[in-house]
């Protein structure tokens, strides 16, 4: 009698969580294009869409590492996964039926959460995964930004056909869709007998083993830089608005950032072999201050393109050295819990950078970018005494850490 063998699906895990990442940041994009226009809509004042923006995130950051435990503690990471999504799909739908600030903040606040939840138990279990397997998470997740860009692109032209009243069901629409697909992500984990990648030695399977100044130091630092990109979030739609420009140029003119990232994402694996993690996140807040220097500037469009097309390092080169440094430095034993530990940092300073930048932005308008330049340039040299103190190395000897 043949041995029996179990079937691969006809759907990769890759694929199938590909897919999800390629929705997971269209209603996001709908947001980035309209959310700060049509919160002014609604007669709220800038400082009060900092605000709305901050309240979900000042929250997320008691839950993050808590929920990244349990999301560890489960039998497979995907089971957080679609309650979050489930969660981040149905709540939108209260916003039909709210207006004034404290309601809108009450509701924009219940939907955040759970979308911000599942983010980084995604990253880590998706980053686990391709390493697992002996696969890139790096084309995975650019397909995310591939979805973003494309949603803000179509955004603009949307909105511009249709007017502003169809923000609200593109976003809720969106949402939904989000949730739907959630459903059909892979089983992260691999078989009980064989669960994961043997650690490299030295990596850290307790969230407490790694808290030490090299590890933290890098990811605090990129936070700083992450904070000034959700300023351009959350105002620049906004203030680009106010300088002129129309709801079609607005979204391209976003999308030229999220194509650049996207085109790093895909062939990070080739620039990761070549430099170390930290090095890498320096870099992202090196440029970060340069880029934020000339947005200060108010430029035109023609400078504005190769600005936008920056947030290839800027952005896009941080995030990945970061996700590849937790993941050198830790087990799978806390994979989303470390991951949950990074967001939080980012969403600390991002409730500083929406809070502050809200009001800066409202007292100096686009010149408000030379205090972001500022906020990153003390996350570069945070950065750097990580190296200075520990090295390149990582756990092994190699030098990507």
């Amino acid at each position: 009698m043949s041995a029996v063998t179990i079937a691969e699906p006809r759907l990769s895990p890759e694929f199938r969580a590909t897919i999800y990442y390629f929705i997971q940041y269209m209603s996001g994009a709908v947001v980035t294009v309209y959310g700060g226009i049509w919160f002014a809509d609604q007669g709220l004042t800038p400082e009060q869409i900092g605000v709305l923006n901050a309240v979900p995130v000042l929250i997320m950051l008691a839950l993050n590492v808590v929920v990244g435990r349990i999301a560890d503690r489960a039998s497979d990471w995907r089971q957080v996964i679609i309650l979050g999504s489930i969660l981040a799909g149905l709540l939108p739908l209260g916003l039909f039926f709210v207006s004034g600030f404290w309601s809108i903040l009450i509701v924009w606040t219940l939907l955040s959460l759970p979308a911000a939840a599942v983010g980084p138990v995604v990253d880590a279990a998706t980053i686990r995964m391709t390493r697992r397997r002996g696969t890139q998470f790096g084309p995975i997740r650019a397909w995310g930004t591939v979805g973003y860009m494309v949603m803000l692109i179509l955004t603009g032209f949307v909105i511009t056909w249709l007017g502003g009243a169809i923000f609200l069901p593109m976003f809720v629409g969106l949402s939904l869709l989000r949730t739907i697909t959630a459903f059909g992500l892979p089983r992260f984990r691999g078989p009980e007998t064989a669960d994961s990648v043997a650690p490299h030695a030295g990596a850290a399977r307790h969230l407490g083993e790694a808290m030490k100044p090299f590890f933290v130091l890098p990811l605090v630092g990129f936070s700083m830089v992450y904070g000034t990109h959700i300023v351009l979030n959350a105002f620049q739609g906004l203030l680009w608005k106010e300088q002129g420009f129309s709801a079609d140029i607005i979204g391209p003119l976003l999308a030229v950032g999220a194509l650049a990232e996207a085109g790093l994402m895909f062939v990070f694996g080739r620039v990761q072999s070549r430099f170390s993690a930290r090095s890498l996140i320096l870099a992202s807040a090196v440029v970060a201050v340069f880029r934020w220097f000339c947005m200060a500037l108010q430029p035109g469009i023609e400078f504005l393109i190769p600005l936008q097309a920056l947030n290839a390092i800027t952005f896009a080169l941080g995030y990945m050295g970061c996700m590849h440094f937790i993941a050198n430095w830790t087990s799978d034993e806390i994979a989303a819990e470390a991951q949950g530990f990074f967001q939080m940092l980012q969403q600390g300073m991002s409730v500083i950078a929406l809070v502050g930048f809200g009001w800066l932005i409202g007292l100096m308008g686009a010149q408000a970018y030379f205090i972001a330049a500022a906020f990153a340039g003390v996350g570069g040299i945070l950065i750097w005494l990580s190296i200075a103190m520990q090295g390149r190395k990582q756990p092994g000897g190699a030098r990507l850490g």
